[in-house]
């Protein structure tokens, strides 16, 4: 019997004693003793299988955490052996490395430096919840020929690896 059909019998028990104003006949006395007896151990089951359910999510969240540590410790080697290989290629001026399966180059990239944010006009600020730069419209504003006071463009050299 499973604690839903427990607590559908204890109710049906409950009416019949209300119906009886009371009065437990030996019968009544017994079913209740029973039902109480199967919610005991059913909710002695129940309470067995939450403490392992409990543990198994302990154990996952161990588990991710060992396997976020994992990533990132491949993520810091990853970005390490980009840099060494960037540099190199920057120092001997390669700007490609090309074979059959792999494909190494750069990639120009620019991005906006504000070099004082209190310089730079309200026309080049956008409001959010705070005061921000809006370096799309001082990129823009930098690329027609503008003098923007407070910012530069950056030229990068991106690797990439395809």
């Amino acid at each position: 019997m499973n604690i839903y059909q427990i607590t559908n019998e204890y109710q049906l028990l409950i009416n019949q004693i209300i119906e009886a104003e009371g009065e437990l006949s030996p019968e009544m006395d017994l079913a209740l003793q029973i039902n109480k007896s199967n919610l005991e151990t059913k909710g002695i089951n129940y309470a067995y299988v939450i403490k392992q359910l409990d543990v198994d999510c302990d154990a996952i969240d161990i588990e991710i955490k060992r396997l976020n540590g994992l990533k990132k410790i491949r993520q810091n080697a990853s970005e390490r052996l980009k840099s060494t290989i960037s540099e190199a290629m920057m120092l001997f001026e390669v700007e490609k490395i090309e074979t059959p399966l792999i494909k190494l180059s750069f990639r120009n990239s620019e991005s906006v430096e504000i070099t004082n944010e209190n310089q730079l006009s309200d026309k080049f600020k956008v409001t959010k919840t705070m005061v921000t730069p809006d370096k799309v419209a001082i990129k823009a504003a930098i690329k027609n020929g503008e003098l923007v006071e407070g910012a530069t463009i950056n030229y990068n050299k991106n690797l990439q690896i395809k």
